[in-house]
């Protein structure tokens, strides 16, 4: 089974190619399109980091300085609902979003929380028409992975080599 990580480059031409079209699927869905909702989008599309609300919140304060993170809560839900946002990681401390709708995982390094998509082609397509799973009506699936990235497994295993290190020094010391 092939896991790829996203490659980030493809995110802006992404990004232009859904925001473009943001204004016409809000209104043919009902929903009025404001300045408000326009940066948020624009800032979830954005962002790699799939960004809590706050992150969403300082980000849109740029322009527009009096928005609340209630009204940019109730606007990611809202994004959510109609299928322009996903929330990633639900079962954690905070819901973070994404804008990426591309079928697409995710990886998170369980020290830090930072957050990679992931593709998992073999995946999709075993779920792919799939409308029941047992006693479940399938709607969607995020597979997430748990992980250490780069930077956090560098630094366990450079703890790790400090405390053999320390370790020794004391046996070394007993001894003599």
């Amino acid at each position: 089974m092939e896991l790829t990580l996203v490659n980030e480059r493809r995110r802006p031409a992404y990004a232009a190619h859904r925001l473009a079209e943001f204004a016409a699927r809000c209104r043919a869905g009902g929903l009025a399109v404001t300045p408000q909702r326009l940066a948020i989008i624009k800032v979830l599309l954005d962002s790699s980091e799939h960004p809590r609300a706050d992150a969403v919140c300082a980000a849109v304060r740029k322009q527009h300085p009096h928005i609340s993170l209630a009204t940019v809560h109730r606007t990611l839900e809202t994004l959510c609902e109609i299928g322009e946002a996903r929330k990633v990681t639900m079962l954690h401390d905070s819901a973070r979003y994404d804008g990426n709708l591309t079928p697409h995982h995710h990886v998170v390094c369980i020290k830090c929380r930072r957050i990679r998509d992931i593709e998992i082609p073999e995946l999709d397509r075993i779920l792919a028409g799939r409308g029941e799973l047992g006693e479940f009506t399938v709607i969607g699936s995020s597979l997430e992975i748990h992980a250490l990235c780069e930077r956090c497994g560098a630094q366990s295993a450079k703890r790790a080599k400090a405390r053999i290190a320390a370790h020794g020094q004391r046996i070394k010391r007993s001894h003599n």
